[in-house]
């Protein structure tokens, strides 16, 4: 993979990052417990314009709200295995009960979670400020990547061709 050197406009580096996470739902949040052990659950991004920050349904007794109380550092991170990008983001999270938020965030699949609707009282947002995001993906097609893998391990290439790498910080 190429190394990009990081963005420096931070309009861009809003963007790509945007760009990045546009088609990937799921990702892995990881809180700090209490007990000072990292703690992993799937969460699946609400879709919005990304200003810089990553925003999510929560409901107010879960762990995680007393995990980010406790320490608001986290880590979202982001697989998309057949487009080959993956991306790591770290900030720092908030949890407020913010109506107008819930109500552009609420979708009919919420209901799964919250069957009285988006009125209920538990509905909590789970905001993510990005400090950094580190990512990783692919350039070309499935079969410019395999023959880009195929002649690396023959030593007829480099690993560093076959996609980019950077930091963003939004």
């Amino acid at each position: 993979m190429r190394n990009m050197a990081p963005m420096t406009d931070h309009t861009d580096d809003v963007t790509h990052l945007g760009e990045l996470l546009e088609d990937i739902d799921f990702c892995m949040l990881t809180t700090i417990d209490g007990s000072g052990q990292l703690h992993a659950r799937p969460m699946s991004t609400q879709k919005m314009d990304f200003d810089g920050t990553l925003h999510f349904l929560t409901d107010r007794g879960s762990h995680k709200v007393e995990d980010i109380e406790r320490d608001p550092q986290v880590l979202v991170a982001y697989a998309d295995t057949k487009a080959q990008t993956y991306v790591s983001v770290h900030g720092r999270a908030r949890i407020a009960r913010d109506e107008a938020l819930i109500e552009e965030l609420w979708s009919p699949a919420h209901r799964a979670w919250w069957p009285n609707g988006r009125t209920d009282p538990s509905i909590m947002v789970l905001s993510v400020d990005v400090d950094r995001a580190d990512y990783w993906e692919s350039s070309g097609s499935k079969l410019t990547q395999l023959i880009g893998f195929a002649k690396a391990a023959t030593g007829h290439g480099s690993g560093k061709d076959l996609g980019e790498q950077g930091t963003i910080r939004p």
